[in-house]
């Protein structure tokens, strides 16, 4: 059946003009069509324009460069070559390969946690176990940092929970809602380890205080801290000695393990509660095997030794110096995140673009609603194979766009 012309086109009308106001406010997004190169990141091509012109990519999450590692990528062709593409089904059909099985059990252990249960992302796995524990914890209150990442958000609001939201790394006003809440029902303090867009850390330490003082769980997402901090990459959590008193971590496959893929570590009480429960995990399709495969890989080899860390922190620790000595107003942050603050989003979309166009440097702006309107930035994420030229050329580009922006330098 046809629908008549004046109904569609006032369905057009709609998605028209929510695009319009994207454009007009310099938020619409536009993908960069790259080839990165194996074996040469953070060189890649991008194919958008005059077909594969070299770029360096000053945004990758795969923040140590794991997705290039020959031994996650010899365990994935192993993986291909010994039971193919696919995983064929769900976890609980057909869906579980020995593959799975032993990622699980690396994961528990790097956390120090009795198991570990897989999603098919991080968001996935923050959506999904926030949204079942409510629904399994009948009047749980939901203590979140008011900077928590969109799934979080997502996951505690599917959850038909009631929710008190705490400023930002603010323990007194913390203390003040864990007070105020009725001492009989169910808690759970949600919180990041590192805050992606600012680059700081959360008092993983004072916040366990406090959750044990009210009776609180605590449910950290260490999505940008595996891998990262830690002696064996457990996160930020393990790096201050607060890990084992954690009740529910997560975290991704897909940023320091280099591959692509969420999980949670807990009890083995509350993963199998999450297993038998959650829709998020028992209604996909799993991780296929070699994914399954490389992160076991990169997860064993960053488990093993310090080396990536370490020269991660001394090039983040690098790049801002030498934005501060350029007059670059590079924002404070503690982390391995390097933001550097535009203000304004078409402003800052400009920026990203004359340095693709001109210098090829692709660094994606970070717009509302990712970050507050007024705080709009540029995220850059320095590897351990960024090198001393490729900084200087990239400051140097910088003051090149920020002066034909007119934009101020730093004081």
């Amino acid at each position: 059946m046809n629908l008549p012309e004046s109904k569609t086109n006032g369905w057009r009308n709609h998605f028209q003009d929510a695009l319009a106001t994207l454009r007009r406010e310099g938020r619409y997004r536009v993908f960069a069509d790259i080839m990165r190169e194996r074996g040469a990141f953070p060189r890649a091509g991008l194919y958008a324009d005059a077909g594969g012109r070299p770029i360096t990519v000053w945004c990758s999450n795969d923040y140590l460069n794991m997705g290039q590692h020959p031994k996650v990528l010899a365990a994935m062709h192993e993986a291909v070559d010994t039971v193919g593409a696919g995983s064929g089904g769900t976890r609980n059909i057909s869906g579980t390969t020995h593959y799975h099985v032993q990622l699980e059990q690396e994961l528990a252990d790097l956390h120090g946690k009795e198991a570990a249960l897989l999603f098919t992302s991080g968001y996935v796995s923050n959506d999904a176990t926030l949204a079942t524990l409510a629904k399994l914890l009948p009047g749980l209150i939901v203590f979140s940092d008011e900077r928590n990442h969109s799934s979080m958000i997502e996951g505690i609001r599917h959850g038909g929970t009631v929710k008190r939201v705490f400023r930002h790394n603010d323990m007194a006003h913390l203390e003040e809602l864990l007070e105020s809440a009725n001492p009989a029902q169910p808690k759970l303090i949600a919180f990041e380890s590192v805050y992606s867009m600012d680059g700081d850390f959360s008092p993983a330490g004072a916040i366990c205080d406090l959750a044990e003082k009210y009776g609180a769980m605590t449910y950290i997402d260490e999505v940008h801290g595996v891998g990262l901090y830690g002696a064996r990459g457990a996160g930020v959590a393990a790096r201050d000695g607060a890990m084992a008193r954690i009740d529910i971590v997560e975290g991704t496959l897909a940023k320091a393990f280099g591959v692509m893929g969420g999980y949670i570590a807990a009890s083995a009480e509350i993963v199998d509660c999450i297993r038998s429960f959650a829709p998020g995990f028992i209604f996909t399709t799993s991780l296929a095997p070699a994914i399954a495969a490389g992160a076991l890989a990169s997860i064993r080899h960053l488990k093993s030794g310090d080396a990536e860390r370490q020269r991660l922190q001394e090039r983040a620790a690098r790049l801002k110096r030498l934005m501060r000595e350029a007059g670059l107003p590079v924002m404070e942050s503690p982390s391995h995140i390097v933001p550097l603050f535009v203000g304004n989003a078409a402003m800052c979309k400009s920026v990203s673009d004359m340095l693709l166009a001109d210098h090829g440097i692709y660094v994606q702006p970070i717009n509302y609603p990712t970050v507050a309107r007024g705080s709009e930035r540029l995220r850059f994420t320095p590897s351990p194979v960024h090198s001393d030229a490729m900084m200087e050329k990239l400051v140097g580009a910088l003051l090149i766009v920020w002066d034909a922006h007119r934009l101020a330098r730093a004081a």
